[in-house]
């Protein structure tokens, strides 16, 4: 006969190999299964066109592309005219599509959101891409970055303000069709410790957990709300230039990103960054002060490079 106490032992070990297996097979999932199956979600069934911010270089790019590949009109909002004339003509005549341009400086605030919602009044937007984004020239300490004043003001804005107005700008539309993809994109330094890129990885941070409850807000409408969370990527954001299998290209992240859509609700999209991600936020649970000191040393030495770089001219 089972005492009262390895009768509470059972059970609590019944509950953990049920969550461990659990965990197993939703893993299995979402990384394998349900991307063979092509289960994710068909974009072109939410609407005719889809809004891609900041499109004119790296993952903005490579979202306006895949989606004008899978058959999708593509508007394209981004701060320099001549970069947006010519990736439209370059989507128009490869994919045969239709294309809209918004030039857009997203550090402006208000007055831009109000030019924004006019020239996408009345289209039938099915999807959203917030990407446009705005980091470090180089991680820095808080207070010793070059005009930080405005420069933090420029972050929030577009990290932050940027994607608030945007959703409020389409999703109305989307609620009245039932029907829509809202993708946010944050970053993984928002979910792991990012010293001396603070601001940034904050507004990250805020992205991922708006992102998350509006998935909760508006799934009754029909509106599947997902946050990216990518590693590093080959962009000129990141100032990596030759791909790898950690820094994929953007192309290669996008394809895979996209097919988690309507699976996953919080993903960075692209599994060697889900073990990077895992890798660190177990470091940082098992040791803090280690992962501290591994994280500054990491980012003191990008800093040294970036400013002797600088220095050279």
């Amino acid at each position: 006969m089972l005492t009262t106490l390895e009768k509470v032992g059972v059970v609590c070990l019944t509950l953990l190999g049920f969550k461990m297996i659990r965990n197993i097979v939703q893993f299995v999932y979402t990384i394998f299964l349900a991307p063979a199956l092509k289960l994710h979600t068909d974009l072109k069934k939410m609407g005719q066109w889809a809004v891609i911010t900041g499109c004119t270089d790296g993952l903005g790019k490579a979202f306006a592309e895949e989606l004008a590949r899978l058959g999708i009109d593509v508007v394209l909002i981004s701060r320099t005219k001549s970069k947006l004339d010519a990736l439209a003509a370059e989507i128009e005549e490869k994919y045969k599509v239709n294309t809209k341009v918004i030039e857009a400086d997203f550090t402006e605030g208000n007055a831009v959101f109000s030019m924004i919602e006019k020239q996408l009044y009345g289209l039938d937007i099915g999807v959203l891409i917030n990407n446009v984004g705005l980091s470090y020239p180089h991680p820095e300490l808080f207070l010793d970055l070059p005009n930080h004043d405005k420069f933090y003001n420029d972050i929030i804005q577009v990290n932050v303000s940027t994607t608030l107005a945007m959703c409020q700008i389409v999703m109305p539309l989307m609620v009245e069709n039932r029907r829509g993809v809202v993708i946010n994109v944050s970053s993984t330094a928002g979910h792991i410790p990012s010293p001396m890129l603070t601001v940034y990885g904050a507004s990250k941070m805020f992205v991922s957990k708006f992102s998350t409850d509006l998935a909760t807000e508006y799934k009754k409408y029909g509106i599947i709300v997902q946050c990216l969370t990518p590693g590093y990527v080959a962009t000129k954001m990141s100032k990596i230039k030759k791909a790898s299998w950690m820094a994929p290209t953007p192309a290669t992240y996008v394809k895979k990103a996209l097919q988690t859509v309507g699976i996953e609700s919080l993903t960075t999209g692209y599994f060697p960054h889900r073990l990077l991600t895992t890798a660190v936020q177990f470091l940082d649970s098992a040791s803090p002060s280690l992962t501290e000191w591994m994280v500054i040393r990491t980012m003191m030495s990008i800093r040294a490079r970036a400013v002797q770089k600088n220095a050279a001219g």
